[in-house]
């Protein structure tokens, strides 16, 4: 019966064929399913359903952006959120957005803006994201709409978002842990300025100590232009636009 059950459910470690079999009655141990298994030729712990979360972020690493908020506490007792993406295999980080109030809307028309920085062949195919509220439906559409699949990460699992996670990490221990923030225009000048030295000059272990922008093998997007910020919608919705 264990060999049948390994047969007909091709996604079951041997973990779960004991626990289907104790559901039914059947008394044993676990490790005498793995002898029974491996006796056989099966491997008790494959990976039946595909590789890794790790191996497919490393093998598809080019074709993946992820994306997270930082927030930030101003010295005025007003919280910011730094909407930003990173790009995952040259390790390119592009801001997003700033706003005291992460709304879908807002979220939605910072994806919309940030998309228009991107060439048609961007050569992106995955986005990863968390079950975050500001995430909604229309936010994943529209990096459908440039072929872009959005990947939601599972509830209270930041290591499946490691790569955005370290970035805030990063980001409070070299920019914000040592500055004082008093309003969105301080802080949006320092992380502008911060994502700057970060993408042209500060070397990246994962990169073989380079920086992101002197990586010659990474997906070509168009330079970053300095941003200035319209309010509209009482602030829920903010347009960017080239700054003069």
């Amino acid at each position: 019966m264990i060999i049948r059950l390994a047969g007909e459910n091709s996604d079951w470690g041997y973990r779960r064929i004991h626990g289907e079999l104790t559901r039914l009655g059947h008394k044993l141990a676990a490790s005498s399913v793995w002898k029974i298994l491996r006796a056989a030729g099966i491997d008790p712990t494959r990976d039946r359903t595909g590789p890794t979360w790790i191996e497919f972020i490393r093998s598809q690493a080019a074709g993946i952006i992820a994306t997270d908020v930082a927030c930030v506490d101003t010295a005025l007792l007003r919280r910011f959120h730094v909407l930003f993406v990173i790009e995952v295999h040259s390790r390119r980080v592009h801001l997003a957005g700033i706003t005291t109030n992460p709304s879908g809307p807002w979220t939605t028309q910072a994806a919309r803006n940030f998309l228009m920085r991107f060439p048609d062949d961007h050569g992106f195919r995955f986005l990863i994201r968390d079950g975050a509220g500001q995430f909604t439906r229309s936010f994943d559409d529209v990096f459908a709409g440039s072929g872009i699949t959005s990947i939601r990460i599972p509830p209270r699992a930041p290591r499946a978002n490691a790569y955005a996670e370290r970035w805030v990490r990063t980001l409070r221990h070299e920019l914000l842990d040592r500055t004082i923030i008093w309003n969105e225009k301080q802080l949006r000048a320092l992380v502008v300025e911060y994502i700057d030295h970060y993408n042209s000059n500060r070397p990246h272990r994962g990169i073989n100590q380079r920086a992101p922008n002197d990586t010659a093998d990474v997906v070509p997007i168009r330079p970053s232009h300095p941003i200035q910020c319209r309010s509209v919608c009482g602030g829920l919705i903010n347009e960017y636009r080239p700054a003069a």
